[in-house]
């Protein structure tokens, strides 16, 4: 194989950052069509398309993209042995992509993403919400370093990654203090006709749910969904309904939305996993998350 040709990837590197042939040519001090004479034996070295034109503007494939991960943390890195060599110090963090699932509460994601933030090498933590398929899209074609999810993949699926349990905690119920006043010391029966704040239909948390409804025959009253459980949360806060989240944060939810718990179950499960493609794991944020005790 080739190698690869570093000043027609830093010229890439340079489009993609300004946004347009002409401006690189300007920040390079060359000709635009000299930059696009790189670009296109560049692209015909990989095969593959980098940019789309978009309007008057450029916008990176999906494959444009990936190598514009690569090439950002080449360069970057290069910077970074600059300053150092010369006498300075590194003073860029690193950067860590974390896709998280949108069902999960958010007080379990800054937990569990904790230990990144202290090593002694800094990071730069990036966090961006989604559905576990749009994630793990993006984790495929390397736009994100980890996803935190509610479930592990399976081998059915395309992506070829590691599925690492994190923790597991029970469910507790809640309710805002005039709410909770309504209800009896009989739980979990006492939840049937109640008001009820559950996640979206169709969701993995939402199915959990509607399984242990119908095997303890419980019909609670449905009165809102949602896709973002801190939504959720503050719906329930003002008493529109009871609302459940994982017992391991009980403290932190009663504290915030001025809640009480209401009753507890272990036969309800959530699962936290941090999924990573292998080649992530020389990344030291991503290997302290995964490594941290359940």
């Amino acid at each position: 194989m080739r190698p690869l040709n570093y000043n027609h990837l830093h010229y890439f590197w340079t489009v993609a950052r300004e946004g347009s042939v002409a401006a690189a040519a300007e920040r390079l001090h060359l000709t635009p069509q000299t930059v696009s004479g790189q670009l296109r034996i560049l692209e015909q070295e990989l095969k593959a398309e980098l940019f789309q034109r978009v309007g008057r503007g450029l916008k990176l494939t999906p494959t444009g993209e990936l190598v514009f991960r690569y090439a950002d943390e080449m360069f970057s890195l290069g910077t970074e042995l600059r300053q150092v060599l010369s006498g300075g110090t590194a003073s860029d963090a690193r950067p860590l992509v974390v896709g998280i699932v949108d069902v999960l509460p958010k007080v379990v994601c800054q937990r569990l993403l904790a230990p990144a933030l202290s090593l002694e090498e800094p990071v730069h933590l990036v966090c961006r919400e989604g559905t576990l398929e749009t994630l793990l899209g993006q984790l495929a074609t390397h736009q994100v370093d980890l996803v935190l999810a509610d479930r592990p993949i399976g081998s059915a699926t395309s992506v070829k990654a590691l599925n690492r349990l994190l923790g597991e905690s029970g469910l507790s119920f809640f309710a805002a203090p005039a709410l909770a006043a309504r209800f009896g010391a009989d739980f979990p029966r006492c939840l049937d006709g109640m008001p009820m704040l559950l996640p979206a239909a169709g969701t993995y948390p939402r199915r959990t749910l509607e399984t242990w409804f119908d095997e303890t025959g419980i019909q609670p009253r449905v009165v809102g969904e949602f896709d973002d459980s801190a939504l959720l949360k503050a719906f329930g806060q003002h008493g529109a309904g009871v609302f459940p989240a994982p017992t391991v944060i009980e403290a932190e939810i009663c504290r915030q939305h001025q809640a009480v718990v209401v009753g507890r179950t272990e036969a309800v499960r959530e699962a936290y996993y941090a999924i990573s493609v292998e080649r992530k794991l020389t990344h030291p944020a991503v290997r302290a998350i995964l490594e941290q005790p359940r």
